[in-house]
């Protein structure tokens, strides 16, 4: 295979991601603990470095015989894992230090993860799809269980582990039926075997199964969401803040892919799985959360029922389902980094605090962390005009507007019965008697991103009118 310049100057991104993230290994071996604040700062600047490249100057096409794609779909879904993933590290330092766990290898795990995600995005092949699947994976599950003398942690990293492999295994075996009914891995043999009338071969829609339940897992989409709750709680915070929106972002990009390119003429087949596992997942969502009282746990359940809102995108199939699903991921990254900000500042006598029961009196003891948390608990419940009501209004008018209309209905249904849950936090925060006030937190990275977030909210919900430009852009490549 000959790999012209037009190749490596697609993969520019990733290539000085690789580059950056080796020579910060190498950095760190050689100083040793010391060098773990430059390499985390200089971690978090790379990935920026990174999403910048993606656009200047910004390119598009196919590369390396195929097996790699760049358009504006995926380049704007980079961005999002690239922003998520830097600002993830920048409020993992505190906390880490706290519990003397703060080492170098973590932001370049997260860095590789971060890698592995954006090949995810750009796979325009079985392989390369696995390829980068796998390598998010492995340093997602040492991550998990990166805090080595919590139970918890290793427990969640253990869980991850285990159940990732079996989704991994079903890919795999998804991929290789699709190999031996359609002649090749490729996105585009795939396409041009469906269109030559093998739709109708039994094994492919099989395989095609196989892998939309091993990337389901990664979204945490029911029924294969068995491991989210567990590994969202057991994780050191700034790890779920990450896993809840990077990997997340990736998963679902990468599935809009290959639904809606090379798996597009099996659209009556793949739409009713999709279907399901929305109606399912908004349901879980809405009820199992009812009673958690633990925050991470509840935002777990939160997570699985907002990829719900989100999957009934992916099903409606048309030009303005995706474009809801770009424009809702957005909005989705902001109040989740915004929530798990809020989360890590929550400490009480210098110790850190989840449950819901600690916000009691939390408006009076301390206001602007009240406001900020009610503003995203409201943006998530959808209440109009936050960011969040947008973000379901067009998912549910993409539904309609492709006759899905049954779980457009149970889709608001289950966002009334979610408000339940936000709503609760809200009162706990402004109407419940303090057993003990939180402590006052320090000015540093977490605030910021609290603040940065909940102005961001607030833009969006008066002004969603560029974001809606830019998702629409990111959504047209797919619709030639």
């Amino acid at each position: 295979m000959i790999v012209g310049l037009e190749s490596w100057t697609l993969a520019r991104p990733e290539i000085f991601l690789a580059a950056a993230t080796a020579l910060l290994l190498i950095y760190g071996v050689v100083r040793g603990e010391i060098a773990t604040p430059f390499v985390s700062v200089a971690t978090s600047a790379a990935l920026l470095v990174t999403a910048a490249l993606l656009f200047l100057p910004y390119r598009e096409g196919p590369a390396f015989s195929s097996l790699f794609i760049v358009d504006r779909l995926t380049a704007t879904m980079k961005v999002m894992v690239l922003v998520g993933s830097a600002i993830a590290i920048l409020m993992s330092r505190a906390y880490f230090e706290q519990a003397k766990a703060w080492r170098f290898e973590y932001p370049i795990l997260v860095a590789l993860a971060t890698l592995g995600m954006m090949l995810m995005i750009s796979a325009n092949d079985l392989m390369a799809l696995y390829v980068g699947l796998e390598l998010q994976s492995l340093a997602l599950y040492v991550i998990a269980s990166f805090q080595r003398d919590s139970i918890r942690s290793t427990e969640a990293g253990v869980k991850y582990f285990v159940l990732g492999s079996v989704a991994s295994g079903m890919l795999l075996f998804g991929s290789s039926l699709i190999y031996g009914f359609c002649g090749g891995t490729a996105f585009v043999q795939i396409s041009g075997a469906l269109a030559d009338g093998r739709a109708t071969e039994i094994g492919v829609i099989i395989g095609l199964v196989f892998v939309v339940a091993g990337l389901a897992f990664k979204v945490s989409a029911v029924p294969f969401h068995m491991w989210t709750p567990d590994v969202y709680e057991g994780a050191p915070t700034p790890v779920t803040a990450l896993f809840a929106v990077a990997p997340k972002i990736a998963a679902l990009s990468l599935l809009v892919s290959v639904l809606m390119g090379p798996f597009k003429p099996l659209f009556a087949q793949w739409q009713q799985i999709i279907v399901v596992a929305s109606v399912l997942s908004m349901a879980l969502g809405a009820f199992a959360a009812l009673r958690q009282q633990n925050i991470k746990r509840l935002m777990a359940y939160s997570s699985i029922g907002n990829v719900g809102y989100i999957l009934l995108g992916v099903a409606s199939g048309t030009e303005k389902g995706i474009q809801a699903v770009v424009f809702y991921l957005a909005i989705y990254l902001v109040m989740t980094l915004g929530v798990f900000a809020t989360v890590l500042m929550m400490k009480r006598r210098n110790i850190m605090v989840e449950q819901v029961s600690d916000l009691a009196g939390l408006a009076r003891s301390q206001p602007m962390m009240a406001l900020g948390m009610l503003i995203f608990m409201f943006s998530l419940a959808g209440i109009p005009p936050l960011a969040g009501f947008w973000g379901k209004l067009y998912i549910f008018m993409a539904a309609v507007e492709a006759k899905l209309f049954i779980p457009a209905v149970l889709g608001v249904l289950a966002s009334v019965v979610a408000s339940y849950y936000y709503l609760r936090i809200v009162k706990v925060m402004y109407f419940d008697e303090p057993a003990e006030a939180i402590d006052r937190p320090a000015f540093g990275v977490n605030r910021v991103v609290a603040l940065v977030a909940a102005f961001l909210i607030a833009v969006f919900s008066l002004v969603p009118q560029p974001l809606s430009v830019i998702a629409e852009a990111a959504a047209r490549g797919l619709f030639p």
